[in-house]
Order: structure tokens, then sequence, then C-alpha cells
């Protein structure tokens, strides 16, 4: 039996997203150490996977490796839907898993295009792969236009930086009882609707910004250099997704970002992908005051309070908070 387990991701942003400029998408985002992905694999006539999230990618990895089955156990999984990357980790995890199972060796990164996987935004593979804070460098514009290739004619876009996060440093992630982000074919579509009419301006600011805030802010751990740097990176993405979102950030994450923002330990709060995750970047020391500030703010969201006013009455606890260290590593496997 072969067991992987590995963290969650954030995406903080892409880089491009206008026709106008040589390379589309260019992901940008962090491994985490938690939530996590816990999944064991074996050697089985048939699929049998007890969580009925994981049982399509464990089928679509079975018929990938050309293998008679699996018997598949999720002793942990990440929250779907959510922001925090549950699909391409999920995907990537059991065909390690699997491939383990049957003494077969695989390169992730290779086999990630045939599964569906890295075909926008490369940072779900890096971070699988090395952890950490990872910048990709994003697809040929010439090959990803609005109409995107075929599933699997691609390759995963290459990392074009990558570095250790300090360990004292912590995401609180805000994680609110709404609708899933986006994904499958709806989100293929919004996609095709923001590259449609994106700003290359915004790609010219983020080029500066990413340049000379966010990677010397990553490569020296200045917390608060990175977190203004990756807010306001968010931000910048959120203008060219206000149409399909309802506003710079998914509703109600603009209403929780507010408010972790003005927290005095809180470097840097931004929108994780589609939402509706939110996370805000402090350090252990003030990491369980900012998970307070969090919950309060879910609560006052659940509730109808404003953005900054407590509730009077808090009814709903709102959704969950999880404080999360970097990940600077990838995927754990080993064979049981």
């Amino acid at each position: 039996m072969t067991r992987v387990t590995v963290g969650g991701r954030l995406h903080a942003g892409f880089q491009n997203l206008s026709l106008a400029h040589n390379r589309l998408y260019g992901g940008v985002g962090v491994a985490l150490a938690e939530p996590r992905l816990d999944l064991r694999a074996e050697r089985a006539d048939v699929v049998d996977c007890d969580d009925e999230a994981a049982t399509p990618y464990v089928e679509r990895v079975v018929d990938h490796l050309d293998v008679p089955g699996a018997t598949v156990r999720v002793d942990d999984e990440l929250p779907r839907h959510a922001g925090l990357g549950s699909g391409t980790q999920l995907a990537l995890a059991a065909l390690v898993a699997v491939a383990g199972a049957y003494d077969v060796e695989v390169d992730p990164r290779a086999r990630a295009p045939a599964l569906g996987r890295g075909g926008r935004s490369g940072i779900g593979v890096a971070t699988f792969e090395r952890g950490g804070f990872v910048v990709d460098g994003g697809h040929p514009t010439e090959r990803f236009t609005t109409a995107p290739p075929a599933e699997g004619e691609w390759t995963v876009p290459p990392v074009v930086a990558r570095h250790d996060l300090p360990e004292e440093w912590r995401f609180v992630l805000a994680v609110p009882d709404a609708g899933p982000g986006r994904s499958g074919d709806e989100e293929d579509e919004s996609m095709r609707s923001v590259v449609e009419r994106a700003d290359p301006g915004i790609a010219e600011e983020i080029a500066g910004l990413v340049t000379q805030h966010l990677l010397p802010a990553a490569a020296t751990g200045d917390r608060a250099a990175f977190g203004s740097a990756v807010a306001r990176l968010g931000r910048l993405n959120g203008a060219w997704y206000a149409d399909e979102q309802g506003g710079v950030y998914r509703p109600p994450a603009g209403a929780l970002i507010d408010r972790l923002s003005d927290e005095p330990a809180v470097a840097g709060a931004g929108q994780s992908s589609w939402g509706p995750t939110v996370y805000a970047l402090t350090n252990a020391n003030y990491a369980d005051d900012v998970a307070d500030a969090a919950r309060d703010a879910l609560s006052d969201v659940a509730d109808g309070g404003l953005a900054g006013e407590p509730s009077s009455d808090r009814r709903s606890d709102g959704g969950r908070v999880i404080v999360a260290r970097p990940r600077n590593e990838g995927a754990r496997v080993a064979d049981e």
C-alpha cells in the first residue's frame, strides 16, 4: 500500500489574462501544510474508493495507468471547490498512490495534462512537487487564446521562481459557508469571458509588482512587504474578474478581507482563486488573535452584520477557520 499526504495551496492570482501579451496566465501561489489530503491505495481488481468525490479521479488514474483497479481510502480531505486546490492535489495524489501500489514510477508533472490538470495554472502541480512560494511562467498566448487546446494537449507551465517561506509565518484561512468556487465548464466559460475583455495595462502593473516587490519579499522573508504585495496582486486580479464574480472579490470575501486587513497583526489579506476562501498573513505569535478575528468576521457576515461592525446576535459561526503553516516540501509518499 502507498500513502500520499499533501496540503492545500493558495492561488493569489495570475500575472496576465490579456491576449495582448506573449504569455497567458502565469500563476502565483503558496503551498500550505493545512488543511491536508491523506490518501492511501493498494492493488485491487476493481476501483473501490470510500470517498465519493475522489472516485472519478481514481477511476481516471486507473484507466490512465492501465491497471486492473485500486482500493483507495481517503483519511483526510481538502475542502472541495473552496479555492484550496483540491482537484489537482487529489488527482496527483491518486496518481502517485495507485502507481506506487503497482510499483510504477510516474512523473506527476508529465502525467498531469493527461489527467486534465495544469491546463491553466501550474501552481497546483508545482506545490505538489516541492511546496513553497511559486511563480509559474504561464502558457504561450498563441496556443491559449479564448479557446484553450484540447484536454491534455499542453504541458504544465514551468516554474520560473520558487522560495521557501519562513516557518513562523501563518496563513489564517476563513472559509465561509457559501457556494463552491467555480470549476469545470463553469470556470472555463468565466475565464474565456475574462480573457476576451482583459485590460493589458493591469498585466503591466502586475509585472512590476511581482519583480520589484513580491519576489524580493519572498526571497528575504519580509512578511510585511510580501503581505502588501500579495494583497495588491489580488486586487489587481479582481479588476479583471469583477464582472464575473460580482466585484473585485467574490461576495462575501470582500467584507472578510476588509475586516481582516484592519487587524494590526495582518500583513495582507486576499481571496484564493475563485474563493470562497479568504486568507490573512500573520505570524505564529499573533495567529490565534487573527483566527479569533476571522471567526468574528465570519459570524458577522453570516448574520448580516456590516464589515467592521460586530453583530449583537451571533447565531452562526458562519464557516471554518484554519491556521495554516507554509509547506516548504512536496507531497509525502510512503509505502506501508
